[in-house]
């Protein structure tokens, strides 16, 4: 169950592999945002290079747009790497577009990051394009330029649309876009509490002192905790519908949801030790 992702430049090789010491649920190597043009081919071999055998840690790498003169180039060079756990794809607007990078990748699992009016409004049918889809998140700076929004408030419509857009296709929920100011975590963790109200699953980080705050932020406490194991210890019980003593009845939706939280009740305990 992954909480936190670590972007990470993919021209910083030795970068790249002390993120892999840093403790985040995930790495995310960068060829797009944090390359400048000169460095692209370098980032994308010494990313190739780094992804020839495999990592305990799940290493994704967010390629170029698939409309730059660098995307497609991404895909060819990365796809079949045994290092490879998932390919991001920026500035997704269409379903058409996952279709081709899946026909072109060869099954690994891709991930839409959605950038714009457009791919909010096609948000749905981008989330069950193609079967190697695992998963929709918002790029929420290009997203922000876009709409010409100037306030937090502003964005709460479009990451709803997209968390229930990823539900609806029976994808995971999304996790929450970078907070960008890596020195106020009393801000990221008010941010996360926010994003977890909205429906999203853990948090990308661009510095690893944001990974704890993402994780403690995500993970249940103990109120939510003993309540989804009333659910689950009911759902045991007695199989199909089943009423709680507050008079609530478990459905498969609150089973479900109350599976989830004991999970990562779990996730944290096993942290803690």
């Amino acid at each position: 169950m992954i909480l936190t992702w670590l972007y990470v430049p993919g021209d910083r090789p030795d970068v790249v592999v002390k993120a892999l010491r840093a403790g985040a649920d995930a790495v995310i190597v960068d060829l797009e945002d944090a390359v400048s043009a000169s460095r692209k081919e370098y980032a994308r071999a010494a990313t190739a290079e780094l992804l020839g055998s495999p990592h305990q840690v799940p290493v994704h790498v967010r390629v170029n747009a698939l409309d730059s003169p660098w995307g497609g180039a991404d895909l060819t060079a990365l796809a079949r790497l045994e290092g490879l756990a998932a390919l991001r794809l920026p500035k997704i607007s269409s379903p058409q577009q996952i279709a081709g990078a899946a026909e072109r990748t060869g099954g690994v699992a891709l991930y839409a990051l959605i950038e714009s009016a457009l791919g909010v409004e096609r948000a749905y049918e981008i989330a069950r394009a193609h079967p190697a889809l695992r998963g929709l998140s918002l790029g929420e700076a290009d997203l922000r330029a876009d709409l010409g929004v100037t306030s937090e408030a502003g964005l709460d419509w479009p990451r709803s649309r997209v968390v229930v857009a990823a539900r609806a296709a029976g994808l995971a929920p999304p996790a929450q876009s970078v907070f960008p100011d890596i020195r106020d975590l009393e801000a990221l963790a008010a941010s996360c509490a926010r994003g977890r109200a909205l429906g999203f699953l853990g948090r990308a980080a661009i510095h690893p002192r944001q990974l704890p705050v993402i994780e403690r932020s995500y993970l249940p406490g103990p109120e939510e905790v003993t309540a989804a194991e009333e659910i689950v210890a009911a759902a045991r019980r007695t199989p199909g519908a089943v009423a709680l003593p507050d008079g609530r009845f478990v459905d498969p939706a609150m089973l479900a949801g109350a599976e989830r939280v004991v999970a990562l009740a779990r996730r944290g305990a096993s942290v803690l030790s």
